[in-house]
């Protein structure tokens, strides 16, 4: 059975929402799922699982969430060879350039630990309505698809 871990950061809860409903998605496709919250991870915790998945936001113009800086520093460090990844963050476009550049960031760092891009990046506006449910649904069977 594969196994995935599931990570986010939030303020106004539409990362969490992002992250339940990633998590709900790979349930179904019979995934076993454990999902946390950034400051209580330990990056190393992710060598444990199959399919790996970051959902965290963007604030002010370009910051990245405060307390995920260690996961974020830490991540960068491990071996992810064989581990396949996703990406998917909750902005507003209202700071356009910086418009969800967390998600960047992490995809970049997974790229630095080998692991396997499994699907592409998922980028939303504010909180997720029902096509970006749909978008999360199809986002995380790629990834089990790519980990299979």
């Amino acid at each position: 059975m594969l196994l995935a871990h599931v990570v986010y950061a939030t303020i106004t809860g539409n990362n969490e929402e992002l992250a339940d409903i990633v998590a709900e998605s790979l349930e179904k496709a019979g995934v076993q799922v454990k999902e946390t919250e950034i400051s209580q991870t330990d990056a190393a915790d992710l060598k444990s699982s199959d399919i790996l998945v970051v959902c965290a936001y963007t604030y002010d113009e370009g910051k990245m969430p405060e307390e995920g800086m260690d996961f974020y520093e830490d991540l960068q460090e491990l071996d992810l060879k064989g581990k396949v990844y996703g990406v998917a963050g909750s902005g507003d476009k209202f700071y356009g350039e910086y418009y969800n550049t967390t998600v960047d960031h992490f995809d970049e760092a997974f790229q630095q630990t080998g692991a396997t891009r499994g699907s592409a990046n998922v980028k939303i506006d504010l909180e997720p309505y029902e096509e970006d449910v749909e978008k999360l649904a199809q986002f995380s069977k790629e990834l089990v698809a790519q980990a299979s």
